[in-house]
């Protein structure tokens, strides 16, 4: 995955990706980090080892696994993406909020999540995706639970253009269409976290018996994106009480928007003509006034 580290709308989601490669100690000394409201190009790395308990070297060591060359290369990323206009969107719920507070702290959070996806989208993976897609003889969509409803709504949008898709969210009935596949067919498995297994085997053997792969996930190192060729990342700030998923799943369904948007411009023609037949066949079923 290409991730341009001079944009500093990428440093979020950057470190967000890495942060299940880190210990629980390494972990809980970024969320600190980040917690800091005094976190600035004044702020040393004794200061920053001595509020977190642990050694100057580590604090390095951990700078270096979250993808940057020290600490003062961690803390400029870090300070450049906190002066982001967007950097301030992110604001947990209070008990305190009233109804319309609530409500345009959820839609910022999706904001914010939308902002820094199109940030670190793959240009060459995106096109990729939309090139193995339209030319595809079969189209196999695996996701469980929310994942799932992603898989339902892409297939919608693809059918509607007369792009034929399957959608599989049993983990049964998903390797069956794995064993199917072959030379000229994809596989998309969709999966938050890009650890669940009941996706992963899947698309491993899709892979295994010729079909080409494609990821949809908010963790670029994750064992679901290592098992693809194509990996398209989300990106959203955790929750405690939204979760990750509220806003990635936004994300993700806009990623698939604009692949949809993507792969009917391929063939826009036979798309138009398509989407009149679709959307004629369910005209009777709307209510006229």
């Amino acid at each position: 995955m290409n991730m341009s580290f001079t944009d500093p709308r990428t440093v979020g989601p950057r470190i967000r990706m890495m942060m299940p490669h880190l210990t629980p100690l390494e972990a809980r000394v970024v969320e600190m980090i980040l917690g800091r409201r005094d976190f600035d190009e004044g702020t040393g790395i004794k200061t920053v080892a001595d509020d977190a308990g642990v050694s100057e070297a580590m604090i390095v060591k951990i700078a270096k696994k979250l993808g940057f060359s020290g600490y003062k290369d961690f803390r400029a990323g870090v300070v450049d993406y906190n002066r982001l206009p967007t950097a301030e969107l992110h604001q947990e719920l209070s008990p305190d909020d009233t109804g319309v507070e609530i409500a345009q702290k959820v839609f910022r959070t999706s904001i914010h999540a939308l902002e820094e996806t199109l940030s670190i989208l793959d240009p060459e993976a995106f096109e990729r995706a939309v090139g193995l897609i339209f030319s595809a003889r079969q189209r196999d969509l695996y996701g469980i639970g929310g994942s799932a409803q992603i898989a339902r709504d892409v297939a919608h949008k693809f059918l509607r253009i007369g792009v034929r898709t399957s959608v599989f969210d049993d983990a049964h009935m998903m390797l069956m269409s794995a064993a199917l596949l072959g030379e000229g067919d994809v596989a998309i498995g969709f999966s938050h976290s890009g650890t669940t297994t009941a996706v992963i085997e899947p698309l491993e053997l899709a892979r295994r018996r010729g079909a080409r792969t494609i990821a949809l996930t908010n963790y670029a190192t994750s064992p679901l994106a290592r098992t693809a060729d194509v990996v398209l990342c989300s990106t959203a700030q955790g929750s405690p009480l939204l979760g990750e998923n509220a806003a990635a799943r936004i994300a993700q369904l806009i990623i698939f928007d604009a692949v949809f948007a993507a792969v009917a411009s391929r063939d826009l023609k036979a798309a138009e003509r398509n989407l009149t037949a679709t959307m004629g066949a369910v005209k009777a079923k709307r209510r006229t006034t």
